[in-house]
């Protein structure tokens, strides 16, 4: 039939000739270590700003007398104007801006352009972590702050222990989301000349002037990617049930 024998010859133009499967492999190598090494960046940073955004915000709540703590508050009052001042600014410029600002200004003539990729994405994913992370502890009851002191645990030892676990469980479905927005997202790397998935199938149509197969060849991988982190997702959100449950 003619349309298997078009298939296969587009097929073979896209994937065997030259050995251009080399090239989709590369780039699907290099978008799984970018979201990855930018969701670990993006969750350790979020947390980070989340908790101290959320201990200076239970601090104003009890009033400093001593001079030392008159002076961490007022350390705690700078670095949170600050904080969110980067996720109003994170939040508010396009991505694909960010990253040619990190890739030509801040980090110009830096050699491993993927690095600056990470860098700029997790800096990014970060911002929208926080802000994930900290919906996440509102959600928790607020008596279980002094519920936690009143037993004589510590402040930190309280919101590590019992308000982030809690927290966590509430916003998994958002920090699900900004995973995958992060695995899509990589898309762009392309502006700065790093092969990903969305780069390799151009590099791939320019040479065979023919869209279609590495187009719908990369939403395939973008879709199985992203139905495998939901499934995933989904798993671990039923094991936390029945934890609950238990």
């Amino acid at each position: 039939m003619g349309w298997v024998q078009t298939f296969q010859n587009e097929f073979e133009k896209t994937f065997i000739r030259d050995d251009r499967y080399k090239v989709f492999i590369t780039g699907f190598k290099n978008t799984l270590l970018i979201t990855v090494i930018s969701l670990i960046v993006g969750l350790v940073g979020g947390i980070l700003i989340a908790m101290i955004r959320y201990g200076f915000s239970q601090m104003k709540k009890r009033k400093p007398v001593t001079i030392g703590k008159k002076l961490i508050y007022a350390v705690l009052w700078v670095v949170d104007k600050i904080l969110a001042l980067y996720v109003a600014v994170v939040r508010g410029v396009p991505l694909v801006v960010q990253l040619l600002i990190m890739a030509f200004v801040v980090m110009a003539g830096f050699p491993n352009k993927i690095v600056v990729c990470c860098i700029a994405m997790g800096l990014n994913s970060a911002a929208y972590v926080s802000e994930v992370v900290r919906g996440g502890i509102n959600a928790v009851d607020a008596g279980q702050m002094e519920a936690g002191r009143s037993l004589g645990v510590s402040a930190a030892a309280t919101i590590f222990h019992i308000i982030l676990p809690q927290a966590f469980k509430s916003a998994l479905p958002a920090l699900c989301n900004e995973g995958i927005a992060v695995l899509k997202e990589t898309s762009i790397v392309g502006y700065i000349a790093v092969v990903d998935l969305t780069r390799a199938s151009d590099l791939v149509r320019s040479r065979t002037m023919s869209p279609m197969m590495p187009l719908m060849f990369i939403a395939v991988v973008y879709f199985v990617c992203v139905m495998i982190l939901s499934f995933g997702v989904s798993i671990l959100e039923r094991r936390l049930k029945q934890g609950d449950r238990g």
